[in-house]
């Protein structure tokens, strides 16, 4: 599967962005998804991911209640609302699939199998 993530740009603090990770030569409803950051200096850091099948979401802890992860498979695509931005949110923004890795994997970068190219998010206070 080939993803494209999308959606990034500037943003004020307290506002709101919709990243979108967009797949082709498969789909993504067969595919667990998870989203990752990595901001300057730092290491990469995941964020969220939905599970296929049972479609369970996780969430870090940093951005639990203000990020939520969802799909649409009529799309081929997964989102990623995220609201009351900070600008600790600011970073490069990657989205990743796997066809096998079940929840309590898939904050782990190296099992993911496809990724995308990232998007730029840059949050202004």
């Amino acid at each position: 599967v080939q993803l494209q993530a999308s959606g990034g740009g500037l943003a004020l603090a307290g506002g709101s962005l919709r990243l979108s990770c967009a797949a082709s030569g498969s789909s993504l409803k067969f595919y667990t998804i998870g989203w990752f950051r990595q901001a300057p200096g730092k290491e990469r850091e995941w964020i969220s991911c939905i599970v296929s099948d049972v479609e369970r979401t996780y969430y870090a802890d940093d951005v639990k209640g203000r990020i939520t992860i969802s799909r649409d498979n009529a799309k081929n695509t997964v989102f990623l609302q995220m609201n009351d931005l900070k600008a600790e949110d600011t970073a490069v923004y990657y989205c990743a699939a796997d066809a096998y890795l079940n929840g309590p994997l898939c904050p782990l970068w190296d099992h993911y199998d496809s990724w995308g190219q990232g998007t730029l998010v840059t949050v202004s206070s």
